[in-house]
């Protein structure tokens, strides 16, 4: 991944990013957010990565703003989630998807091509972010794909440094 170009992002802007997320994840997700600088990094990759405080926090595709992996670490969000069994965190980990097999519990206001944060059933931390396949009610089943992983743990995203 290359950075093109960096800049600060306006209050407004900053504004109906926080919104969004609040919508997404609750309204306590504004502390983590208030009285930070963010800059958005547009990358010649598909999303643009935004920093808060210089750590790459955020990122977007389109117009839809979610959490990175670090992101999601200092979140401990229970919405969006989705929980992987030990036997797939290896996997995942390395870039692939999640098969239906592997999921021990997801959210079930997940929605088809929602963002999605999949964490280990041991210790609940945040392993990839992808988008839903499928619904949070029909990801436990068993057979098929129900997440396209989209950043993981190792990743150049996550390898991201000022």
């Amino acid at each position: 991944m290359r950075i093109k170009t960096r800049h600060h992002l306006r209050d407004d802007i900053r504004e109906k990013l926080v919104n969004q997320l609040k919508s997404t994840f609750g309204s306590e997700i504004e502390q983590l957010f208030t009285g930070k600088k963010f800059e958005i990094a547009e990358t010649d990759d598909e999303y643009d990565i935004i920093f808060v405080d210089n750590e790459p926090v955020l990122f977007m595709i389109g117009e839809k703003v979610f959490p990175t992996v670090k992101g999601a670490l200092k979140l401990k969000s229970k919405r969006n989630r989705v929980v992987v069994d030990v036997g797939a965190i290896r996997a995942i980990s390395k870039g692939a998807d999640v098969m239906c097999p592997g999921i021990v519990d997801a959210d079930i206001e997940i929605q088809k091509g929602d963002f999605v944060i999949i964490v280990d059933e041991v210790h609940n931390k945040p392993l990839a972010i992808g988008r839903a396949l499928i619904s949070g009610e029909d990801m436990m089943g068993d057979k098929g794909k129900a997440i396209k992983s989209i950043h993981y743990v190792g990743d150049s995203m996550w390898k991201l440094e000022v």
